[in-house]
């Protein structure tokens, strides 16, 4: 069990890839907390397929774009856990609108939700490992479009953006902790967050045809790079992002 005795939190941890995280770092030993917004019954199941596997879940309900609720997650989980080692900032939305299109609620959203949330996550998760004492790993799922644009979903980019610059920043100023701070970035991955894409055949071929491996991440591969950044193997990466997109980046000019 690579990540026994670790505690971690998912933010946005009950579907998509935030699912596929919790089950696998349960998988490797570590006890979650699985923050989530909606769907508690999807929360509850989820803690259910984590106990099968030997561990301890527990379900947190916090909207992480509200300081006081990010605030609640952490202190309930050294409540029930004792301690905090692994923080990921999963939570994320997209409005699919251009600059000419966003409006200001669309905008305000978007950056709360993906991007102050992990400002505010990174920062709470960092003190409360400073605390502790023995450093810490925080990973922030951003996207290819954290570096690379997407037309048509501007807020969405310029929120991966900011989470690029913060995992960078972080990761230097918290490195003298032992606080490793690293991005993972998919590319396009099979969660219900590209529904609308997967519905339609036409969209979906030319997606494939865009990707060098041929086809869409199943959450699993992305989850497994997300376990492997958390455990001992991943101890000298930090303030960087590790891509997995299946090639796509390097084979188009933007989709």
């Amino acid at each position: 069990m690579l990540l026994k005795n670790k505690v971690a939190v998912v933010t946005g941890g009950n579907s998509g890839i935030g699912k596929a995280i919790v089950l696998e770092l349960a998988r490797r030993g570590a006890k979650i907390v699985v923050d989530y917004v909606s769907h508690p019954d999807a929360a509850a199941e989820l803690e259910k397929r984590v106990a099968s596997l030997g561990d301890q879940a527990i379900g947190v309900e916090a909207d992480v774009s509200q300081l006081a609720d990010l605030e609640r997650l952490i202190a309930t989980t050294v409540k029930a856990f004792g301690q905090l080692d692994i923080m990921i900032n999963n939570a994320g939305i997209e409005t699919r609108t251009s600059v000419l299109e966003t409006t200001e609620q669309q905008y305000d959203k978007v950056l709360q939700v993906n991007l102050k949330s992990a400002f505010f996550g990174t920062q709470l998760a960092a003190k409360q490992m400073i605390k502790q004492g023995g450093g810490g790993r925080i990973i922030n799922i951003t996207s290819v479009h954290e570096d690379w644009p997407m037309p048509g979903n501007t807020a969405y980019c310029l929120s991966k953006g900011g989470m690029r610059m913060l995992t960078r920043t972080a990761g230097v100023e918290l490195a003298r902790h032992n606080i490793l701070v690293v991005g993972v970035g998919p590319g396009a991955v099979a969660t219900p967050i590209n529904l609308s894409t997967m519905q339609n055949p036409d969209e979906m071929a030319k997606l494939d045809a865009a990707i060098p491996l041929g086809r869409m991440a199943q959450p699993e591969e992305i989850a497994s790079v997300v376990a492997f950044l958390a455990g001992d193997g991943a101890s000298y990466m930090t303030a960087t992002t590790v891509f997995a997109d299946g090639g796509l980046m390097q084979s188009s000019p933007g989709l």
